[in-house]
């Protein structure tokens, strides 16, 4: 016989009617707890070097731990073999260390990085997180106008005949 109640619909638990249930709570302890050494050490360092900063707000939400200003900075989803950080800059990374990189908004764009050991935790990656942090202090981009070209310059560009839009 079933107790009255329902079943989670993201962790598939059984949750008796009137228990209380939040299987997004989680804890850094519990995200970093099956870590390697290397991770773990790199973890501890990543933490430590962002913690440096100054005022912030760190916390474990679903499957990552979030650092946060006025909004997310930066995040770390830790993995076996692996710590992928997402950090959010005003602009797209092109180094070595940058896996991918994806528009998060009109102002933001976040970078994929890999981090495998302690000893990656150090210019140009510190700098990074540093002007992660710093950018909430700057004033928040207003949006541009888009310039319409003139139709003399279209003109000239195209040999003298009006190029038409597809």
């Amino acid at each position: 016989m079933k107790l009255p109640g329902r079943e989670c619909y993201h962790c598939k638990q059984w949750v008796a009617q009137g228990e209380p249930h939040d299987c997004w709570t989680t804890t850094e302890a519990a995200l970093t707890r099956e870590l390697t050494e290397d991770l773990r050490d790199a973890w501890e360092r990543l933490r430590e070097t962002a913690a440096e900063f100054g005022d912030q707000r760190i916390y474990a939400s679903h499957k990552s731990i979030m650092f946060s200003r006025k909004s997310c900075y930066f995040f770390v989803r830790p993995h076996r073999s692996f710590l992928e950080v997402c950090l959010f800059l005003g602009r797209g990374l092109n180094a070595p260390q940058v896996r991918r990189v994806d528009r998060a908004s009109a102002s933001r764009v976040v970078n994929f990085l890999r981090i495998r050991h302690r000893d990656e935790v150090e210019p140009p990656i510190t700098d990074w997180l540093r002007e992660a942090y710093t950018l909430q202090d700057a004033p928040p981009a207003r949006p541009g106008r888009k310039r319409k070209t003139p139709a003399r310059r279209v003109r000239q560009a195209s040999g003298g005949r009006r190029m038409r839009k597809r």
